[in-house]
């Protein structure tokens, strides 16, 4: 399918997404850490708009020397995005999902060219 234009690099700032729709199918591209990060707008779950989702910090929790649970707080390190259908979280910089790594969601070539953000979207 080529590459497609999003928009100029300057209209997408850091933390900011782009939901975009080309041949039938959605994508969400996203300005983290000061690079794109692109995937299909499809939870590996039950198809949710996963990249529609809220973008919080992963959340972990706090234990004492006996293991025992102090409080929770945020990872600041870790970003992820959840999926709005079932609540299912992906690390926004990996794609893969914060409980077990054992799902991933599709990444796509996101890239900046002349001031301009284009993407490869999936062949069908």
């Amino acid at each position: 399918m080529g590459q497609h234009y999003i928009c100029r690099s300057d209209e997408l700032r850091e933390g900011e997404r782009r939901i975009v729709e080309v041949g039938g199918r959605t994508y969400g591209i996203f300005r983290i850490d000061g690079q794109l990060r692109a995937y299909l707008n499809e939870c590996p779950h039950q198809g949710g708009p996963v990249c529609e989702g809220l973008l919080i910090h992963k959340v972990v929790e706090v234990l004492d020397d006996q293991r025992r649970h102090i409080a929770d707080t945020f990872d600041t390190n870790s970003l992820n995005v959840v999926c709005a259908y079932h609540g299912w979280e992906f690390d926004i910089r990996t794609g893969l999902s914060s409980d077990d790594g054992l799902f991933r969601l599709r990444r796509i070539k996101a890239f900046e060219e002349d001031g301009k953000i284009y993407f490869s979207p999936l062949e069908k």
